[in-house]
């Protein structure tokens, strides 16, 4: 297996490119590397412990350079042992089954929506990681895109900075994100629509609603939040979490190992098999560039939609998993708790996007067709 070499900010603007080389040398096969100051940036903030490999002299390089590392046997023992590794993957069979269009924001940025199914519209709001061509035969997305396109025409787009739409986008903040929604819903021609928000697309649908609530029949939000993680972080150690987790980011998103997006992968689907954790790991390095996904995590941090819950005026199904461990189950209880006639679902799982071959995922659909077929007068 190859390996992963992550150095700090400084060392870039020096001999940054050499001790990165070097570094790959210090690793064991499938581990993580950093450099000093790069551990010193996320020391005690994170539940994982890089051990001190010491001062290590490298070819080429004046000084010793201090390296510490986190073995793959470290790396496969995360959350169910989810292994690490790239799927084989190559272009769905079932792409040709969705019609992918482009159209423009007002501040000039192209999206990339699709079309799949018949019959009464369902839009999925865009979230951060996705990937419209990716996503379509993928473990984790599949199953609901299929059994949301039996009955509804189901639309779905890349959010700015990811999949197909435009990427290296500078402007990327919670406005920016509704705004992309109504840009996507006028250019699909579409009048009145049910409205499904997945994580950060939950706040961004709870605004759409209730600028448009003529224009939204149902309101379904999974894994989602009213304030962002860096707005309703508590304790020092909680902002302390969140911004190591940027560091992170920032230093490994984009190697080709992908032992570092592993450690988002076990947050989002601590219960994946070894298939959905490989593809999992995939569509982090293909949906999103490290700038890109920096910037959406930072925007979402920032989201704060609570003025605005009492003022949705729409049929709600709100959706939890009760041992979420991205997202914690308290926030979805209090999203919903501020909106007026809201229903609430607690849902037995502990990943934040459900999967098919849990429990869960029957009681998940079910909950939303039945939602999605009752006639619930307007308020």
């Amino acid at each position: 297996m190859s390996v992963i070499s992550i150095i700090d900010g400084d060392d870039i603007f020096g001999d940054g490119v050499n001790i990165a080389a070097r570094l790959e040398a210090l690793c064991e096969p499938g581990g993580v590397c950093i450099s000093r100051a790069a551990n010193e940036q996320i020391r005690d903030k994170l539940s994982l412990s890089f051990a001190d490999l010491g001062e290590q002299a490298v070819k080429n390089i004046a000084r010793a350079v201090g390296v510490y590392g986190l073995a793959a046997t470290d790396i496969m023992s995360l959350p169910d042992g989810a292994a690490v590794g790239t799927p084989e993957t190559t272009r769905p069979a079932a792409a040709e089954e969705q019609n992918i269009q482009f159209c423009q924001t007002r501040d000039g940025v192209q999206l990339a929506y699709a079309k799949t199914g018949q019959g009464p519209p369902i839009i999925k709001t865009g979230n951060w990681m996705t990937h419209l061509e990716f996503d379509l035969e993928s473990p984790i997305w599949r199953h609901l895109y299929r059994e949301l396109s039996e009955e509804h025409t189901l639309i779905r787009y890349d959010a700015r900075g990811n999949g197909l739409s435009d990427r290296d986008v500078p402007d990327v903040t919670f406005d920016h994100f509704v705004d992309d929604l109504e840009t996507v819903v006028d250019a699909a021609g579409i009048d009145r629509f049910a409205l499904l928000g997945v994580s950060q697309g939950c706040s961004v649908s709870i605004a759409y609603a209730v600028r448009h609530p003529e224009r939204v029949s149902h309101l379904v939000l999974f894994g989602g939040y009213a304030v962002g993680w860096r707005k309703r972080a508590r304790t020092q150690s909680e902002k302390e979490t969140g911004e190591a987790m940027l560091t992170l980011v920032r230093l490994g998103w984009g190697q080709e190992n992908p032992a570092f997006r592993q450690l988002f992968t076990s947050q989002f689907i601590p219960g994946g098999t070894k298939e959905q954790a490989d593809w999992f790991n995939e569509l982090q390095r293909v949906s999103a560039s490290p700038e890109d996904a920096v910037r959406n995590l930072m925007a979402t941090g920032e989201t704060d939609v609570t003025a605005l819950l009492a003022k949705v005026n729409v049929p709600t199904l709100v959706m939890h998993s009760r041992h979420d461990t991205r997202v914690p189950f308290e926030s979805g209880r209090r999203m919903a708790a501020g909106i007026p006639g809201a229903r609430f679902v607690p849902l037995e799982s502990r990943n934040h996007l459900i999967l098919e071959d849990e429990p869960a995922f029957p009681r998940f659909l079910e909950e939303i067709k039945s939602f999605l077929k009752s006639e619930v007068a307007g308020r």
